[in-house]
């Protein structure tokens, strides 16, 4: 790619001097001329221009292209078009030719005729924080603007805040538009390499989203996507926005673009189009189940739909106190992951009823935790209720629910690592198990469960006096957890859920 930049103060042209002092030290290696490419800015073309004279001067052959790829703007004006993340892509055919010994002249002469098919729109939720400066914009929270420079200035629309979807919709029909002077003439049959350009304050999640957005819209409209480059390529600072590229394309082009270069920050991309490759499978079928022996629909089919739609109902009214407990000792959301576990079950109980064999009910169970719940919790439940189904395949008695408790927390701690006291769920199932031990007793009745349920709420109140050895509490100090683990309370709140319906069915 280039040889040489010339380094100016922030948002500042580098002066004449360093870059004459660049062309010289070029020069001096044995270079038979030198390139320079420059964004199209006032500052930038006189600096570089009055250089470019004395160098030649000196007797030493330099060229220069002004590139100007925004297309922000419908009706040109005299200043001419702004020089932007394009230009990154004009290094790398500049560096590519001179790499294959074209000569000078016909470096210059191609490179200008790839600018003119190249385009270049910029977004962005806010300014960037210049160093000693104010923002030079604001914008509401509500707002986005739109096509605006590497500088830091205000762009040529200010648009209400939208999707990612819309807003790349927006932009790439700004940048194709016949209407818009500065268009580029993107149609149905196009190829073209995308390039999507963080301005320095986004995250790659944050890219990722933009870039799958921005090849989705492409080839809904038809057009090839030859190569997509996501990244940093040219930044304005800490701005949260992104700028689209589009630079139409031919095979020799390509090329191009595809050859071996060994500047660092340009990205490793599989030199194969974007269009075509398939970006997510189909899940494969599930595998057959065995019929449910016992017949749905009936009394303990019921019991089991009142049950679960207490459990949720319960899940549902302490979302803000578990999301309020899990801030202090976690990421906030454990009140938030139960609640979409329940909308989960309620979608699922809506569908028909559920299986009145508890072994194939729990198993239904983990499987849709796993895949709506989300974190650990829906991993940890899920384990628990896999495992805890396999003692009721055979028998449905006391002994074996008490059987299947057991395998249950034997699960967790297995995988999830977590023992009794560790300030997790863990603390009140286990409380719960050591009283359902008596269930394997003579005599076994619901009284044991009521006594069951007490124990653990008393262990999940008990959690917050304690000191937090697995989970992301374990990660802060022990002197900020003094409020009961949010997992533990709402363990023992689906214990109690459980209970009230068994009690009131009972009666």
């Amino acid at each position: 790619m280039l040889t040489g930049v010339i380094a100016g103060a922030v948002f500042t042209s580098p002066a004449v001097g360093s870059i004459l002092a660049a062309i010289r030290a070029v020069a001096q290696v044995g270079t038979v001329g030198t390139l320079l490419i420059v964004k199209n800015y006032t500052g930038d073309r006189l600096n570089f221009g009055l250089a470019r004279e004395q160098a030649r001067a000196e007797g030493i052959p330099v060229e220069m292209v002004v590139i100007g790829d925004d297309s922000a703007f419908t009706v040109l004006k005299k200043a001419g078009r702004r020089g932007l993340c394009g230009t990154v892509l004009i290094h790398k055919v500049a560096g590519a030719l001179a790499e294959a010994g074209a000569g000078l002249e016909e470096i210059t002469d191609r490179v200008s005729e790839v600018a003119k098919a190249m385009g270049t729109l910029g977004v962005s939720l806010s300014s960037c924080s210049v160093p000693g400066s104010k923002p030079t914009f604001e914008l509401s929270a509500d707002e986005v603007e739109l096509g605006l420079g590497i500088h830091g200035e205000a762009g040529v629309h200010r648009i209400k805040m939208a999707t990612a979807d819309e807003i790349v919709a927006l932009m790439l029909d700004h940048m194709t538009s016949s209407s818009n002077v500065s268009h580029v003439p993107v149609r149905s049959g196009s190829s073209v390499v995308l390039m999507v350009n963080n301005l320095g304050g986004l995250s790659f999640l944050e890219l990722g989203i933009i870039a799958n957005a921005a090849v989705r819209s492409l080839e809904g409209r038809g057009v090839k996507i030859a190569r997509a480059l996501v990244g940093t390529f040219m930044s304005a600072l800490d701005m949260p926005g992104i700028s689209l590229t589009l630079l139409l394309v031919d095979e020799p082009l390509l090329k191009l673009i595809d050859a071996e270069t060994t500047a660092s920050a340009w990205p490793n991309v599989a030199t194969v189009s974007a269009t075509g490759r398939k970006r997510c499978r189909a899940a494969p079928a599930k595998p057959l189940e065995a019929p449910d022996s016992t017949a749905a629909g009936g009394a303990a089919s019921k019991q089991m739909v009142l049950v679960l739609e207490r459990v949720c109902a319960t899940l549902l009214g302490l979302e803000e106190r578990l999301n309020a407990l899990d801030r202090a000792a976690g990421d906030g959301d454990c009140g938030t992951t139960h609640s979409c576990a329940a909308r989960a079950i309620q979608g699922w109980l809506k569908e028909g009823p559920p299986p009145a064999s508890p072994a194939q009910l729990l198993s239904k169970l983990a499987l849709l935790l796993l895949e709506k719940m989300g974190g650990s919790s829906g991993a940890l439940y899920g384990l628990f209720l896999t495992a805890a189904a396999q003692p009721l395949k055979a028998k449905t008695d006391l002994p074996a629910w008490s059987a299947a408790m057991d395998a249950g927390l034997e699960a967790m701690q297995k995988y999830g690592k977590a023992a009794p006291g560790d300030r997790t769920m863990l603390d009140s199932l286990w409380a719960a198990g050591q009283e359902l031990q008596a269930w394997k007793s003579p005599g076994a009745n619901l009284q044991i469960l009521s006594k069951a349920v007490k124990s653990a709420e008393a262990a999940a109140e008990a959690t917050r006096n304690m000191e937090a050895g697995a989970g992301r509490a374990s990660y802060i100090s022990s002197a900020r957890l003094d409020q009961p683990d949010p997992g533990a309370v709402a363990a023992a709140a689906i214990l109690r859920a459980i209970l009230e319906v068994l009690q009131s069915q009972d009666a």
